[in-house]
């Protein structure tokens, strides 16, 4: 059952303390302790299968099993009050075929923004988002039409519809060449410096962390490191944040082995 207790308003976007997840026998997080700051980028890195996933479900309140605490903008994950505030864009683009690009987020438009006194507003919306994604020439095209890239932008202006506080995005440049995934990347920071919104974006590509603000280092459910790219890297005495993040895995394989050659002993 997750606990939780009141904050003041300045606190960390996310709070997390002991969180953890159970997938039948497997456990997928184990007793993660962190905060995501607000108004930054904050980098979830790690290998595929590591847990990254299941944390940003966690997150944004659609994971099963979550025991701990986490709070998201001073409220329960999960939290009714939260559907408007957060903008969630999976690994698989959440869009439909057979509408265009401006018919898929009028549609999304109105499920967040419904009433016809709302309709203005919404317009105003969605053409913001498909300019920020850079669709405005594809807006009338059919989303089945699209690229795999183009429709990770319809995705991705879906969730700014509603211009969230958090946006959570899971793997959002896989796939992309490298001209797009500098151009998202620029997007991000322009999302976070001047609307002042919150970004967690995931990845499995270590040089994505350094256009990160923090980052969060993910191995097998655990987080092995929390901290600035530059941060991270003066700890470790490396070059790289890939580096820092194989050193860090060394460092933990070998106090694994170090507990478990202990465990024998006492035996």
């Amino acid at each position: 059952m997750m606990n939780y207790s009141s904050r003041p308003p300045e606190e960390p976007a996310v709070h997390a303390q002991d969180l953890t997840v159970v997938r039948g026998p497997r456990t997928v997080l184990r007793s993660l302790d962190f905060t995501v700051p607000r108004g930054r980028i904050t980098g979830l890195l790690g290998p595929s299968g590591c847990g990254k996933s299941t944390l940003m479900r966690a997150v944004v309140g659609t994971q099963a099993k979550v025991t701990g605490t986490l709070e998201v903008l001073g409220s329960p994950a999960g939290h009714p009050t939260l559907r408007t505030r957060i903008g969630y864009v999976t690994q698989a683009p959440s869009v439909y075929d057979d509408l265009t690009v401006r018919q898929n987020l009028h549609y999304f438009a109105a499920i967040l923004d419904p009433g016809r006194a709302a309709a203005d507003r919404r317009h105003e919306n969605v053409t913001r988002a498909i300019a920020d994604v850079d669709l405005t020439t594809h807006a009338d095209a059919l989303a089945g039409t699209l690229s795999g890239g183009q429709r990770s932008r319809v995705s991705l202006a879906v969730a700014l519809l509603g211009t969230p506080e958090l946006l959570v995005l899971d793997e959002p440049t896989v796939g992309l060449d490298p001209v797009l995934r500098r151009d998202l990347w620029q997007l991000f920071h322009t999302i976070a410096a001047e609307r002042g919104a919150t970004l967690l974006v995931s990845s499995h590509v270590m040089d994505e962390a350094e256009r990160c603000h923090r980052l969060l280092l993910m191995r097998a459910g655990e987080i092995l490191a929390d901290g600035t790219p530059d941060a991270l890297r003066t700890r470790t005495g490396t070059g790289t944040v890939e580096d820092a993040f194989l050193h860090l895995v060394d460092e933990a394989t070998a106090a694994g082995r170090t507990q478990e050659t202990a465990k024998e002993t006492t035996r």
